[in-house]
């Protein structure tokens, strides 16, 4: 990587008219705002479509995208809705949090519409080519067509079936008996084609603004989860691939064990990949995954890369993870397939949590950046691994992430003794903890590690208001919403002056500045 720095923001977390940020104008705004602030990098959470809980690390789909994230304006332009339509819409009280009640309720019904539209404007269209629209929706569907009909079909037996579990389906469902699984794509044809317009609309309408940030110098970073819900239409269409018997059942799901944090250990619940199965086939379900996601994505973070070197399985239907036992995942012999398939691929490890001399190896081995933390690094010990002078250039710098609290948060709850060494190691003396907030942001860009994240919170030193997940909690989470105002010239001239001081603008960005261009 070159030395650059990047904003960690979620794309629900735009402002936006409608309820919840999407790909519209607030989307190209933000890239407009990260050029200003000498930045090259944008890294988003997973685009997935979430399910119970509202999680993109808990999705439906591990090739979907969210529906909610299909910019309404854009629909109204191509006219399969009306203004009128989408202002009489409620989506919500909270201009600050995003109302998933409301968006489930209310978003879905508005896609209906436009979809009824589409159908008729396209109408026999679709069979004889006689027009570009119809010729582009005809070749989507040809090129997603190894995931799309498996998740169409999926999500419209689940409608059907008001939002029950895969496991609980008739026994020709769950099982896919293949006279069972014909009948369904009868019945639900229309139901499923509502479910590829969405796909459709979703891939066009980002595609349009991947190649806005393409122009303006700006790199996406994605976000892929390692593991898979158990309701989800990966876990329900390939069971081959997963650790269940021949009734479909689980037989070992994920978590974590025992540790000082957690007698008990956490249980995900997760579904657990068959490796060996997996290795037969090439890796060829997780390959098509990477490669679906690098069609959105230019760089692409592996959540929980540590589970590729071993992960931990606890006995389907224990109520706590202390029966579980850790076992070995694929290694560097999945890497040396999806090199050999996809090519060198632009990869950021995850590798926070316990590191292990496995988990250690593998990542060196694979020679991806990993991350540091500098909220993880001042504690007791005085001698964290996430400490800056122990930082390599081959890693990526946060304040915190998506799963931390804010810093400004963090440094009103920590202990005075961290606090303390926080300020003597930054050599900050400022008793204000916003000054203090930007006192942590500049050790990051100081760091020697090629690329600085920073969440935009951070800059905006919003308080635990603005936390966007608080891991093994369900209600609060995923919701945390920017006001257009906040993204001020100030504000972007002071992120600018932290770039170019810590040398983390691209070489042409310093060249245009001398040139005036």
């Amino acid at each position: 990587m070159k030395r650059q720095c990047g904003i960690l923001m979620p794309v629900f977390s735009l402002p936006s008219r409608f309820g919840i940020g999407c790909f519209d104008r607030e989307a190209y705004a933000f890239i407009d705002f990260l050029k200003e602030s000498g930045q090259s990098m944008w890294q988003v959470l997973p685009f997935c479509q979430t399910g119970y809980g509202d999680s993109p690390y808990q999705s439906v789909s591990s090739f979907a995208g969210n529906p909610y994230f299909i910019d309404l304006e854009q629909l109204i332009g191509d006219g399969l809705l009306t203004w009128g339509e989408c202002e009489s819409v409620w989506f919500g009280s909270d201009p600050e949090k995003v109302d998933y009640g409301a968006m489930y309720e209310n978003r879905y019904p508005l896609l209906r519409k436009a979809y009824e539209r589409f159908k008729d404007s396209i109408g026999g269209k679709l069979h004889n080519g006689a027009s570009q629209q119809a010729d582009e929706y005809k070749a989507f569907l040809k090129k997603e067509a190894y995931w799309l009909k498996d998740y169409a079909l999926y999500m419209s037996i689940k409608q059907r079936e008001q939002g029950k579990s895969w496991q609980s389906w008739e026994e020709g469902l769950k099982t896919r008996h293949h006279a069972a699984l014909s009948k369904a794509e009868q019945e639900l044809a229309d139901e499923m084609g509502f479910y590829y317009f969405q796909q459709y609309e979703f891939s066009r309408h980002w595609e349009k603004l991947h190649n806005y940030a393409r122009e303006k110098g700006i790199s996406i970073i994605g976000d892929i989860p390692f593991y898979v819900a158990m309701d989800s239409a990966a876990s329900w269409a390939h069971k081959e691939i997963f650790r269940f018997d021949k009734n479909g059942d689980p037989i070992d799901v994920a978590g974590c064990a025992p540790d000082a944090f957690s007698k008990t250990g956490q249980l995900w619940g997760n579904p657990l990949y068959d490796w060996k199965a997996l290795k037969r086939s090439g890796y060829k379900w997780w390959i098509n995954r990477i490669k679906r996601n690098m069609e959105f994505y230019d760089v692409l973070r592996i959540d929980h890369f540590n589970g590729f070197a071993e992960y931990y399985a606890v006995p389907y239907g224990d109520k706590t993870a202390e029966n579980g036992e850790i076992m070995k995942g694929p290694g560097m012999d999945f890497f040396n397939h999806l090199k050999k398939d996809l090519g060198d691929i632009p990869i950021i490890a995850e590798d926070l949590g316990t590191l292990t001399p496995v988990t250690e190896k593998l990542l060196e081995d694979a020679g991806y950046p990993g991350m540091k933390v500098l909220q993880y690094a001042f504690d007791w010990t005085e001698y964290s691994y996430y400490l800056p002078y122990n930082h390599i250039k081959n890693c990526v710098v946060y304040t915190g992430t998506h799963d931390n609290t804010t810093t400004r948060a963090w440094i009103e709850e920590i202990s005075d003794h961290d606090r303390d060494l926080a300020r003597r190691y930054i050599h900050s003396e400022n008793t204000d903890y916003g000054t203090f907030v930007w006192d942590m942001i500049r050790e990051a860009y100081r760091s020697v590690a090629d690329l600085c994240v920073i969440p935009l919170q951070d800059y905006l030193v919003k308080g635990k208001e603005a936390r966007i997940n608080h891991p093994g909690t369900l209600g609060e989470n995923w919701k945390w919403r920017l006001q257009p105002h906040f993204l001020s010239p100030d504000l972007s001239r002071s992120i600018y002056q932290l770039a170019k001081l810590y040398g983390r603008i691209p070489k042409k960005e310093k060249a245009d500045e001398k040139t005036g261009a």
